[in-house]
């Protein structure tokens, strides 16, 4: 037998053996599909690496679903799924043809990498000072107006009110304590490293001014943020200089993601009721009356008035279109969003209407891009009030008379056959808080407000030199154009209550048109790149930029009683009596620009040692006419990861229980320019002789910005293979050449002047902790508390300067700032937050009240020296605890929100006690008296004078308060169910569902406006709502 028969023999029986195992090898062979989420976020993740192990040719990169398909894989075979900065997790396959895979972050991998100042995007672990950085879908779990909203208890360092004027109101965010007197203490926005000034439109505040406001943040798409950061520290927003002394918010807006066309569709839909009311009697009425002091009702029919039967349940939808998609090299994101809602008070709305173009290209072998974006806002909002008595609805809805008639209130018109138009119905008057039928206020005397918003920004980038994806050198151009249109109209109908429409017997008419314009442009050049020394490794990192800010506003006001000649009820301006002493008609505008050079500088050594140093110079326009054109502000941090200066053994053995430990410190000084004016020739509006006068103040001699020195420390950590996460910042702020305004004696022919003296101190602790557990199974644990304590204190006020009209040196020992029934008693020593009263009962030596012969009671006003401090209104502490569990794709989760320390007085119940239309006036008449120490008093007497002389030590509550802020219930249909074609989530949420501890009759948290001295004050502030809602968000 030969060799090639004995070859030809094995081959033959080798492919018979083949050909009778490939049938059963074939069939061993199966398609498995999946999708790929993120632990923490549950979210798809795109771009992730999904290979066999067996064979890794047979693999590929997850769609903008997450979604895989991988043919020809063994039943028995594994699956491995990677993706930069995540944990690699190997999946067998076990004949399933469907993997949900989950993969978690590692942390000991992943170089984090955050947005900071000018949209610069840095490493986390160089960073000298605390940056706090949120993910839209975290925000949108429960979607408000204004975005800002859903920051609260999610941030440490910051204290967020909303507004009592409700949906898409202006919100006031004050960063590390309150630091000027006289200056602005809101927060800085950036979008996409563009400042924007979000201007506020006019602010009710006082006694009788009710005008709710918004503001130019409140008119973002929540659904277009991609993340946010937060720049609590001065240090971190130094380089936009003198508008980030209070920190800054930056918004990272959704780009186009390349791949097939991604459609999403959102609806939000959620209805609210008051949280929390004051305690109202029923069961005495008004005899007849306008206050409720009468004889009891007795048997109380269905048809009396209570205030549910004014307040409605209110109801806010949002609806929302995305489209993002594109190639490689060309992505567009286009959106479209409407947001719809109707108060608690009766014809309150708010609309908003969004839409949204961004292309991003890159031409020239990625070397250039080009990113442009457009956005057209519309926003309506009627009747929107804030607090306060004229033309606030609240004022007689509260106070009704009790014992009247439902039906009587809602008929709040009759028809006027001798004048042919309807008029008011209401018989009691305006009494002391200027009422009229609550019903006839909400529908008419209407307050209607429309801007229209243009927004308009490029981007062009160009890499000069491209080492590697990371080490590069590029110059950059950005501008915006951003204008805002708006229209504002106040129509007071005939027989609306005299005070409120000056004496005029057809109405009351005013109208506001609007410009407001700001431009922004800058030019930046970024060098990075690392450098070899020896056995060490040199990064450096260095920004050199100019930027110019200009921002305009003008507007035209026309407002005036309507002509007796005239029609009733007809509101335009050629109707309004122009010579009526009350009628005005008057323009106003004016200029602000800011000039810039900044510059920063980062040194990094083996990447865990790093020096920043930045500066900047501004040539504000406010300083023109000063001494001093130009102020510089510089800042240094100082930043090393300790785990990583640590030999390898040693960081093997600590990683189980120490992975990382950063430290930092920092220094920075920025400051806010004077207010406008001070320096150059100013026209003011004199209503009286309807001209203009000249300031009267006396002239101002050298002026300086006003400047905040600012320290912090802190230390980021992360325990237990990253199970627990621990971030602490100690800060401490001074700001100096504080600007305010004091009055002089009459006989030296000036109104007052403006002195530049005193510091504000304000340091404290910033803390956030989290707790992240989880496994390969698909379930999660997430626990984050944040906590941020301020102590707030002047250290000096206005000591040892020189009087400019009488050259003598002269001290100021308080200045004080009036408020309805208290006062801002601001000293050395104190908080900027001090109120005080001036005003108390006659008391004998023991301190009881005494009683006059007829039974009255008598006040008497405290001095300086004698007045009672009430406490401050600034809190010592603001907590933030959220908790989310999840398995797969149910999510359940909540937020505990806590404000300790400060109190809060309500006026608005002094004025339900004089009224006696508060529980606690009821109880005092069945009880028989009111005791007062040693002192019984009959309850009207009482009630009536500490309700009318808005006696504040009666009215001042603790405003520590605990509530649950958030909780929502979320589940993601399996893709499978819509043949992976489709991805729906669904969620129930609710929002500020209950209080757990609060003592005042209001919700200490809200304000009436964004100023600084709002806070802490209820004069028929709109409530609070408790609101429920769900959420559907489609994707495909």
């Amino acid at each position: 037998m030969s060799f090639n028969y004995l070859c030809k023999v094995r081959i033959a029986f080798l492919v018979m053996l083949l050909g009778l195992t490939a049938p059963n090898a074939l069939a061993q062979t199966i398609t498995v599909k999946g999708v790929v989420t993120d632990a923490t976020y549950n979210e798809p993740v795109i771009g992730a690496t999904v290979v066999l192990v067996e064979d890794t040719s047979k693999g590929m990169l997850t769609s903008l679903d997450g979604e895989f398909t991988l043919t020809g894989v063994p039943k028995n075979g594994t699956i491995r799924v990677s993706y930069v900065g995540y944990k690699t997790i190997e999946v067998p396959i076990n004949g399933q043809t469907t993997l949900n895979i989950v993969i978690q972050e590692d942390n000991e991998l992943l170089d984090e990498v955050v947005v900071t100042a000018l949209g610069i995007k840095r490493s986390e672990k160089a960073l000298s000072y605390n940056v706090q950085e949120l993910k839209g879908e975290a925000l949108n779990k429960l979607a408000d107006a204004n975005f800002v909203n859903n920051l609260n208890g999610k941030v440490a360092g910051v204290t967020i009110n909303s507004s009592s004027a409700g949906m898409g109101s202006a919100s006031k965010v004050v960063m590390r304590g309150t630091k000027s007197i006289d200056g602005n203490n809101n927060a800085l926005y950036v979008i996409d490293g563009v400042p924007i000034f979000s201007t506020t439109t006019k602010q009710g505040s006082g006694q009788f001014d009710s005008n709710g406001s918004t503001e130019g943040a409140a008119d973002i798409n929540p659904n277009d943020i991609e993340s946010i950061s937060v720049l609590t520290g001065a240090s971190a927003a130094a380089l936009y200089g003198s508008a980030a002394a209070n920190g800054a918010i930056l918004i990272t807006t959704k780009k186009g993601a390349s791949g097939k066309p991604r459609v999403t569709f959102s609806t939000n839909n959620d209805w609210g009721v008051p949280m929390w009311l004051p305690e109202f009697q029923y069961r005495y009425g008004s005899d007849g009356r306008q206050t409720s002091w009468g004889s009891p009702i007795g048997n109380q029919c269905d048809g009396y008035y209570r205030i549910e039967d004014f307040l409605q349940t209110a109801f806010n939808t949002n609806n929302s279109v995305s489209v993002s998609g594109g190639s490689d090299r060309n992505q567009t994101y286009l959106s479209v969003s409407t947001t719809n809602s109707w108060g608690l008070v009766p014809n309150n709305r708010y609309e908003r209407y969004n839409f949204t173009a961004r292309n991003t290209s890159s031409l020239l072998e990625d070397r250039l891009s080009i990113d442009l974006s457009t956005s057209y806002i519309i926003q309506k909002h009627n009747n929107m009030v804030n607090q306060g008595e004229y033309m606030n609805p609240l004022a007689s809805a509260y106070l009704m008379p009790r014992g009247e008639h439902t039906d009587n209130v809602k008929n709040f018109e009759q028809f006027d056959a001798d004048r042919n138009i309807y008029v008011q119905n209401w018989r009691y008057g305006a009494g002391e808080y200027t009422l009229q039928n609550p019903f006839w206020v909400a529908y008419r005397n209407l307050r209607h407000s429309k801007r229209e918003r243009y927004m308009l920004s490029a981007t062009v980038a160009y890499d000069l030199m491209k080492w590697n994806e990371a080490e590069k050198w590029n110059i950059q151009g950005r501008v915006r154009s951003d204008v805002t249109n708006g229209l504002a109209t106040d129509s007071r109908y005939a027989t609306t209550e005299k005070i409120n429409v000056e004496s005029a017997k057809n109405g009351y008419y005013g109208e506001e048109k609007s410009t407001d314009r700001q431009t922004y442009a800058d030019v930046l050049s970024t060098f990075n790149k690392s450098f070899e020394l020896g056995s060490q490794r040199l990064n450096i990192n260095a920004t050199l930029g100019a930027s110019i800010q200009d921002t305009r506003f003008e507007s035209s006001t026309v407002r005036g009683p309507l002509r007796d000649a005239g029609a009733a009820n007809l509101f335009n301006t050629f109707n309004i009596d122009q010579n009526h002493e009350k009628s005005v008609a008057f323009p106003e505008g004016w200029i602000e620009q800011t000039q810039s050079i900044f510059g920063s500088l980062e040194l990094g050594l083996n990447s865990y040692l790093f020096l920043t140093v930045t500066g900047r110079n501004d040539w504000a326009s406010q300083l023109a006419n000063s001494p001093h054109k130009s102020f510089f502000y510089p800042s240094v941090g100082l930043s090393g990861v300790i785990t990583d200066m640590l030999s390898a053994d040693t960081k093997t053995k600590i990683s189980p229980v120490l992975g990382y430990l950063q430290v930092r410190a920092s220094f920075s000084s920025v400051a806010s320019p004077f207010q406008r004016g001070l320096t150059t020739p100013t026209l003011v509006k004199d209503f009286k002789t309807k001209g203009y006068s000249d300031l009267t103040h006396f002239p101002v001699g050298e002026l300086y910005p006003e400047r905040t020195d600012s320290y912090e420390v802190g230390f980021s950590s992360k325990w237990f293979s990253n199970r627990f996460t621990l971030d602490m910042t100690y800060y401490l702020t001074d700001t100096k050449n504080q600007t305010f305004f004091v009055t002089v004696p009459a006989g030296s022919g000036y109104s007052g002047m403006y002195l530049q003296t005193g510091m504000v101190r304000n340091q404290g602790i910033e803390l956030a902790a989290g707790l992240h557990l989880g496994n390969n199974d698909g379930w999660a644990f997430n626990s984050n508390l944040t906590l941020g304590y301020n102590h707030n204190e002047i250290k000096e006020l206005a000591e040892n300067y020189t009087n400019p009209i009488t050259k003598e040196k002269e001290s100021k020992e308080f200045l004080e700032i009036g408020a309805l029934g208290i006062k801002y008693v601001l000293q050395k020593g104190g908080t900027l937050g001090d109120i005080y009263t001036e005003q108390d009962f006659s008391r004998d030596s023991r301190g009881d009240i005494i009683l006059n012969a007829d039974g009255s009671l008598g006040i008497r006003g405290l001095d300086a020296k004698e007045r009672v401090k009430l406490g401050t209104v600034l809190p010592k502490v603001n907590a933030g605890w959220s908790n989310e569990i999840s398995y797969k794709g149910l999510a359940v989760g909540a937020t505990l929100t806590g404000r300790f320390g400060g109190v809060v007085v309500s006026m608005t119940q002094a004025a339900l006690d004089n009224y006696g239309v508060s529980e606690r006036t009821a109880a005092a008449r069945d009880r028989g008296y009111v005791q007062d120490g040693n002192i019984f008093m009959n309850p009207e007497r009482f009630y009536t004078t500490v309700g009318s002389k808005r006696m504040a030590q009666y009215y001042t509550y603790d405003a520590t308060n605990i509530r649950i802020q958030e909780a929502h219930i979320a589940y993601n249909l399996p893709r499978k169910w819509f043949n992976d074609a489709v991805g729906v989530h669904l969620s129930l949420f609710g929002r500020n569902l209950a209080f757990l501890y609060n003592k005042a009759p209001f919700d200490p948290e809200a304000v009436s406006s964004t100023g600084n001295y709002s806070q802490g004050l209820d004069y028929f502030m709109m409530p609070t709502q408790t609101s429920f809602g769900f959420n559907v968000k489609v994707d495909f």
